[in-house]
């Protein structure tokens, strides 16, 4: 008698992706509102603030994918198309790289605040890369696609940027120009950009070979 594991893998993956999200995004919501209002901020000032964040938006976008792969609804189509979840791949994974390798050393978490850390940095990116390898049709992306898989990046870029010339805050170190000048800050762009171009050419590059057709294997 065949034995059926009691729950789909994919469809574990995709639950387990969807709870640690939004978990994730609402505990630092919570922690950071706390810290907002604390601080004499108002909501809509907090709620720019959070929103400009590159890890709350790519993570809130990964939750939107795993809905669409739960709901049939086509509100949700865009979510369920090859090129925007091969793009989350590679952000998602800038996002994990540059935490590690960069912000973790420039304050100390503890508490809460390192529980939300963690799972938005470390166990989301992981989540859904392993969910991207193992769930998601592959052998559709192409080499023509970067362009587009870049753009949003871009795009949030340009956004903050003008958010920052008007707001006068910046979400990140890097990208903060009134520390560093302009100059610096497009310098920094600059590495981010071939950072995430080299992570999107691996990305399409493992979709390609993920999608190629296998022999089946004669056991006689």
């Amino acid at each position: 008698m065949a034995l059926r594991a009691p729950v789909n893998p994919r469809t574990l993956l995709t639950w387990l992706g969807l709870a640690f999200g939004a978990a994730g995004l609402v505990l630092q919501f919570v922690l950071s509102f706390q810290g907002a209002m604390a601080n004499g901020r108002d909501i809509p000032g907090f709620l720019g603030h959070f929103f400009a964040f590159y890890t709350i938006l790519t993570n809130v976008i990964l939750v939107l994918i795993y809905l669409s792969e739960l709901l049939p609804t086509s509100r949700l189509a865009l979510f369920r198309r090859p090129v925007v979840r091969g793009l989350m791949a590679a952000n998602i994974a800038l996002v994990a790289l540059y935490v590690y390798f960069v912000l973790r050393y420039l304050s100390q978490l503890d508490g809460l605040l390192q529980l939300a850390d963690t799972i938005l940095h470390y166990l989301c990116p992981t989540l859904y890369l392993l969910w991207w390898v193992v769930v998601q049709r592959h052998g559709l992306l192409r080499w023509t696609n970067i362009p587009v898989m870049l753009a949003p990046t871009f795009a949030y870029f340009i956004y903050i940027m003008a958010r920052g010339t008007w707001v006068r805050e910046y979400p990140y170190p890097i990208l903060n120009a009134i520390n560093l000048g302009y100059g610096v800050v497009l310098l920094n762009a600059v590495y981010m950009t071939v950072g995430l171009g080299i992570l999107t050419l691996i990305v399409v590059a493992l979709d390609q070979i993920l999608g190629q057709p296998r022999m089946p294997i004669d056991l006689t």
